[in-house]
């Protein structure tokens, strides 16, 4: 099976993309974060052309996530309340082909020194919270999503640039480091050990023509299931031509 997360930074805005994308790479599940719309208005029909079923929960304007699985998606989850205040829309889980699923979208936090970025700590605290109370690591399980942490230096273009910022902050790493404790590996550095790969860059300053990118968005899974996995990559190629996100989406294969 393949799956993959991508950040498309507003469905509607970029549908056609997305639609060209799927046509291409077929992935028998693809979330998305930042879809940017209200259940109602999420445009589901050219998915379900496509074969895929479309399990959303999002809000105007900002945050959203959403799976489209080729497959039944069972046991659904829409935020998880109980283990975190932030009223945003951005954790959906499902389980398909006996593989839990859990697609996030962790807050940006802006900057260190602001309240924004406490949130996105306690945010990480509780999606493993979260995990721990719903989830075993025996069990076949993938989280993925737009983190908005880059791990290591050596996912960061220009780490003395971005030392103790947003994105690179130790506290942030720590927390994803928790998270990871869980018993979840990174699928991507499991076949990919280095530097210079990444899945966002800025839309300024030609920071995608000169590489200068973050790896931020992330496939963690269970030691189990990543096992299973034969090939993790960023698709770059998504990345160019007209009005694209500002991410790439990532894919995993699993046998």
């Amino acid at each position: 099976m393949k799956f993959a997360t991508w950040n498309v930074n507003s469905i509607r805005a970029r549908l056609d993309r997305v639609l060209e994308w799927l046509d291409r790479v077929a992935p028998d599940v693809l979330c998305m974060q930042e879809t940017k719309v209200t259940d109602e208005l999420f445009p589901r029909e050219p998915f379900e052309r496509r074969g895929y079923r479309v399990m959303a929960f999002g809000q105007k304007t900002y945050n959203g996530v959403a799976i489209a699985s080729r497959r039944p998606l069972e046991s659904t989850e829409r935020g998880f309340a109980k283990h975190c205040a932030d009223p945003g829309c951005r954790l959906v889980a499902a389980t398909t082909a006996d593989v839990r699923v859990v697609n996030v979208y962790v807050p940006n936090g802006r900057a260190v020194d602001s309240p924004h970025f406490a949130a996105k700590l306690e945010w990480l605290r509780s999606l493993r919270r979260y995990l721990d109370d719903v989830a075993r690591p025996t069990e076949a399980i993938l989280v993925c999503g737009d983190f908005n942490v880059a791990p290591e230096d050596r996912d960061v273009y220009a780490p003395e640039l971005f030392r103790n910022q947003v994105h690179c902050h130790p506290e942030e790493r720590k927390a994803l480091v928790e998270i990871a404790e869980f018993g979840l590996v990174d699928v991507f550095r499991r076949h990919h050990a280095e530097s210079g790969l990444y899945s966002w860059w800025d839309y300024r300053l030609g920071a995608f023509h000169r590489n200068w990118g973050l790896r931020i968005d992330h496939i963690w899974a269970s030691e189990s299931l990543a096992a299973r996995c034969t090939s993790v990559s960023i698709d770059r190629e998504a990345r160019k031509g007209k009005q694209p996100s500002d991410h790439a989406p990532v894919v995993v294969e699993i046998a």
